[in-house]
């Protein structure tokens, strides 16, 4: 297995590489690099922000008040 693909374990709390990973209940990814593995959260955070507009434009809403 290539090491081109990286995983966030959460048992043991740090990046693993594709040869090394954990099962898949225990692991987030795949990620293209070891920094990107390690900034999971980040990378969640931004993904979850832009479905939740993309949902909101899709519904007709706007983060404008009545």
């Amino acid at each position: 297995m290539a090491d081109d693909e990286w995983y966030w374990c959460q048992r043991h709390g740090k990046v693993e590489p594709a040869s090394e990973r954990c099962s898949a209940d225990q692991r987030i990814g795949p990620f293209p690099s070891r920094e990107a593995a390690a900034n999971w959260q980040d990378t969640i955070a931004a993904r979850n922000e832009a479905w939740d507009a993309a949902d909101k434009a899709w519904d007709g809403e706007d983060d404008a008040e009545p």
